[in-house]
């Protein structure tokens, strides 16, 4: 039932409401909505740390080989994670894969020179953007994100094998 416009469905009772008008106690969750609630919860607080952990790397240790790797590794994490806070109810290749796109996209757009220059005039573009193409970046990003999809997908099939 769709809801009218001031709250009453088309039959013109409201949908929390029985056909007295009176109000009607909302039928608890299922098991796959708290499920499915729990997964976006605990991802955004994974996103929130992982974030936290790259803005360390980025703000706090010296520019080398291994800190970009970890920044690369990290921000390919917050991708994956960010989809899952998005769309929790997808499973892990579907995020995998939308979380990949994501990131070879923005490395990709890299070789237009505009989020450099964006970057230029405001310094946060180059958190979410990045500035110039490497290729290295794209192995980084697909490494971590099949293992990041592995491993929610192992963490998932554990939590469905669990005695209730």
């Amino acid at each position: 039932m769709t809801a009218e416009p001031g709250g009453a469905g088309p039959d013109g009772v409201d949908p929390g409401s029985d056909d007295s008008g009176h109000a009607t106690e909302i039928p608890p969750a299922s098991p796959r909505d708290r499920a499915v609630r729990i997964r976006r919860i605990s991802a955004a607080g994974l996103l929130a740390a992982v974030i936290v952990a790259g803005l360390t790397v980025h703000g706090l240790l010296a520019d080398t080989a291994a800190t970009d790797i970890a920044a690369d590794a990290l921000y390919a994490a917050a991708a994956y994670l960010a989809v899952v806070v998005l769309a929790a109810r997808l499973p892990p290749p579907a995020i995998g894969g939308i979380a990949a796109v994501w990131c070879i996209g923005v490395e990709l757009f890299q070789l237009t020179g505009l989020p450099l220059a964006w970057g230029s005039e405001f310094a946060p573009a180059m958190l979410l953007l990045g500035t110039v193409f490497d290729a290295r970046d794209l192995v980084v990003y697909v490494v971590t994100i099949i293992g990041v999809t592995v491993l929610d997908s192992a963490l998932g099939l554990l939590i469905r094998l669990r005695p209730s």
